[in-house]
């Protein structure tokens, strides 16, 4: 084991900075334990690894496993948002002022892993969650590696690309995911190294979006956790203009209407968008929920 502590220099909510690395109920790359702490499994440079966060007397604790445990260490502040740069940001709206002064800790970290991050936003494209956190847990199991260290039971580490190229149809279609998002996946695997590579949010979103499957929405939810980029806006997401223009203005709007609503917050659309979810708003539900469909049955 190798372990690392760390005083951030300003509020920190570690829960929320981590929380967007999460994938519904029982994600086998996250787990959060009766103490506390939050798990998280990765595939760094340096090989697997796990990590353990946890929070003491305003310090933060890290502990990891694994090839690669220093080099999850070494980005345990960069994961919680010590590079998060809030400058520019002013909440124009009384509703954000609110949410800013209640989650003063919110921190958007970055990862520096595209794969991990661009695998689960994939599963997402266009289905409910319950659809897509199914077929993550699958894959995962099926096809990654144990967590090292005393991990909590069940947690397990993406594999490589080499192995997402090589998934065969019958699985991917026992996971529950269809031919499209596969073929999404496995192309991308192939250019996982130029895709790691990318030294900027602005390269890495020219590269997703010059693959076949890869559109704004997918590129924006990956350069979220990849570079922590508090731009990042995801338009197209099925809910996320509806509750922006609900808090707003007390009316829905489309994606269009959402960024221009959003236009005084050009450089921190993400983050804003983050702080108006936290508001708990919601437009009231006039239709039944889309329902989780089951590729499996079909």
């Amino acid at each position: 084991m190798r372990e690392r502590s760390w005083v951030p220099d300003g509020p920190l909510d570690v829960g929320l900075a981590l929380a967007a690395h999460k994938r519904g109920g029982g994600d086998p790359a996250w787990r959060q334990t009766p103490d506390g702490a939050i798990w998280r499994t990765c595939r760094t440079p340096g090989g697997i690894a796990t990590l353990r966060v946890s929070v003491a007397g305003g310090q933060v604790r890290g502990q990891a496993w694994g090839p690669g445990a220093e080099w999850m260490l070494d980005g345990l502040p960069a994961l919680l948002g010590a590079d998060d740069d809030v400058s520019g940001f002013e909440a124009r709206h009384e509703i954000l002022r609110e949410a800013v002064r209640r989650h003063a800790g919110l921190r958007i970290g970055r990862t520096g892993r595209v794969m991990e991050a661009l695998v689960p936003a994939v599963l997402e494209q266009k289905v409910v969650g319950q659809e897509a956190w199914r077929a993550w847990r699958w894959l995962l199991g099926r096809y990654g590696e144990p967590a090292p260290g005393p991990a909590p039971e069940g947690m397990r580490v993406a594999p490589e690309p080499s192995v997402w190229r090589e998934i065969p149809a019958w699985h991917w279609h026992r996971s529950g995911a269809e031919t499209v998002r596969a073929k999404t996946i496995a192309t991308a695997a192939w250019h996982a190294a130029k895709l790691e590579a990318a030294a900027t949010s602005e390269e890495l979103d020219r590269l997703l979006r010059a693959l076949p499957g890869i559109g704004v929405w997918t590129s924006a939810e990956v350069r979220q956790r990849v570079f922590g980029d508090p731009d990042a806006i995801s338009v197209g997401d099925f809910h996320l203009a509806k509750i922006v223009g609900y808090a707003l203005t007390g009316e829905k709007t489309d994606d269009p209407g959402m960024l221009r609503l959003l236009e005084p917050y050009l450089g921190h659309r993400h983050r804003a968008g983050l702080f108006i979810t936290l508001t708990g708003r919601r437009p009231p539900a006039r239709g039944p929920r889309m329902a989780a469909r089951d590729y499996r049955s079909f």
